[in-house]
């Protein structure tokens, strides 16, 4: 098959230095949409905006797939679509959802160092779906537990535009969504394109959120929206599509080590740019609990690819 084909052929022809400038687009992207987020939710309805975001970002990207791969890209089964969906509910929907909303009342740094506990919870549901992960990965768990307790009691970030009790909790619940997503979508039948599969998922992730926004009694005054909501929104909508491109380019020619470097290099821009140009400040029990978490997600994801490599070498080292 052609499409198969392509892969193989694509790492050998494209410049070495493209594959990591992909992953410095993912670095800085991703780790930037949380300040963007935060700027536009300031005045314009977090849910409706977010489903409009994903509406938008699900389409271009449909329109690349077609551009690029053609209409039999998007051939599936109903497992496979399903699969999309469930996906686009629990990642776009739940997980962003809530950050956009939760973001009215924490700060953009904030708001990526409790996310960053994304892999800590994967983690956690492997261990219930009957895995066993690493002694280290347990410990990494533990420790980002303890991290994720400081940052939530440790009060809210001075500068931030509100103040709400249950903003890092909601922040935290939708982690618990992203996670729950990710090991959905690595343990049941995908669409065979990626960029399909995350485009679908964006539309149906998308939809739910535009109908939670008109449940919620949302409304748009395009009045009231200021230059820089716009240009926030924009932003998370031209630049995500791309940031995404760019991690999968990334993963088909990096190591998955070096590419999930990305779980502990956002938080770290997402605090720096909230600092620089929103005016927040960590205090010290903030800044502590931050650390102890990013440190916790690096021990799970050093963890688990050494366990992986062990189990490669163990693998390739048995007699056929």
């Amino acid at each position: 098959m052609t499409v198969s084909a392509a892969p193989s052929t694509a790492p050998t022809r494209a410049p070495a230095w493209l594959a990591w400038a992909a992953l410095g687009v993912v670095y800085v992207v991703w780790g930037s949409t949380y300040l963007a987020i935060r700027v536009s939710v300031e005045t314009m309805p977090p849910l409706l905006s977010a489903g409009a975001r994903f509406l938008v970002s699900g389409g271009l990207l449909c329109l690349a797939v077609l551009a690029f791969a053609g209409p039999a890209a998007f051939r599936m089964t109903w497992p496979q679509f399903g699969t999309a969906a469930l996906v686009g509910v629990l990642l776009p929907a739940w997980g962003n959802g809530l950050v956009v909303v939760a973001e009215r009342q924490v700060a953009s740094g904030l708001a990526a160092l409790l996310v960053a506990c994304v892999p800590l919870y994967v983690v956690v549901f492997r261990r219930l779906t009957g895995q066993r992960p690493p002694l280290v990965t347990v410990a990494g768990v533990a420790i980002g537990l303890v991290g994720l307790v400081v940052l939530l009691l440790g009060g809210p970030v001075a500068g931030t535009h509100g103040t709400a009790w249950w903003g890092p909790w909601l922040v935290v619940l939708a982690a618990l969504g992203w996670a729950a997503g990710t090991v959905a979508g690595s343990r049941l039948p995908t669409p065979p394109n990626p960029v399909t599969f995350s485009a679908v998922g964006m539309l149906i992730g998308g939809a739910v959120l535009t109908v939670g926004g008109v449940v919620r009694g949302e409304q748009v005054v395009v009045a009231e929206v200021s230059t820089a909501s716009w240009l926030g929104w924009g932003y998370c909508v031209v630049f995500g599509s791309l940031a995404f491109s760019s991690y999968v380019y990334a993963l088909g020619r990096l190591p998955v080590s070096t590419v999930a470097t990305y779980a502990y290099v956002n938080p770290v821009i997402a605090v720096l740019l909230g600092v620089l140009f929103a005016d927040e400040r960590f205090g010290a029990a903030q800044f502590a609990g931050g650390l102890v978490v990013l440190c916790a997600v690096v021990l799970v994801v050093r963890g688990e690819q050494r366990a992986k490599e062990k189990l490669t070498s163990v693998t390739e080292g048995c007699p056929r």
